[in-house]
């Protein structure tokens, strides 16, 4: 009802002379907005619920949305200091994000790029690749990965303050 009468209100907008650009343009926002909302998703729609196992071995609930990097959903939840990893690109990826996929999940997940691999291979001890490895900000959330565990390792000793 109320985005029907934003409607017809933005289609007559055009013809009050009294109403200044500034007004005209707010009312054509917000009745685009609101008829483009009706039409996508929910946001309860787009929820992945899973589960980390922290540092200490302790199972946490986590909660991301899809299309969200998992690294941003654990940021969110406490299990990865967001400061550690500005950046979301591989290019600038020091491997802060790491994480330990289960082995029931890997499959369900795209295959590591070249990219991934080289940064997860350079800041491993002795240059063995471990194949439950992923970096957090190269995994992004899908409602496929509903309920995907993941392992969060300790922080490396020169990480903490």
């Amino acid at each position: 009802m109320a985005v029907a009468n934003l409607q017809r209100l933005s289609s007559q907008i055009h013809r009050l002379p009294s109403l200044s650009f500034f007004s005209k343009s707010l009312i054509s926002r917000s009745s685009a907005s609101s008829s483009s909302s009706s039409s996508s998703n929910k946001v309860a729609d787009r929820i992945v619920r899973l589960f980390a196992i922290d540092p200490y071995g302790q199972k946490r609930e986590v909660v991301g949305l899809a299309g969200q990097t998992l690294l941003k959903a654990l940021a969110n939840t406490g299990l990865i200091d967001p400061e550690s990893h500005r950046l979301e690109e591989i290019d600038a990826c020091s491997a802060e994000c790491e994480v330990n996929i289960a082995q029931e999940w890997l499959q369900k997940l795209p295959p590591r790029s070249y990219d991934e691999e080289y940064v997860l291979k350079r800041n491993a001890r002795s240059r063995v690749l471990n194949k439950h490895s992923r970096l957090g900000c190269q995994v992004v959330l899908t409602p496929e990965l509903q309920g995907m565990v993941v392992a969060v390792p300790e922080p490396k000793p020169w990480d903490i303050p």
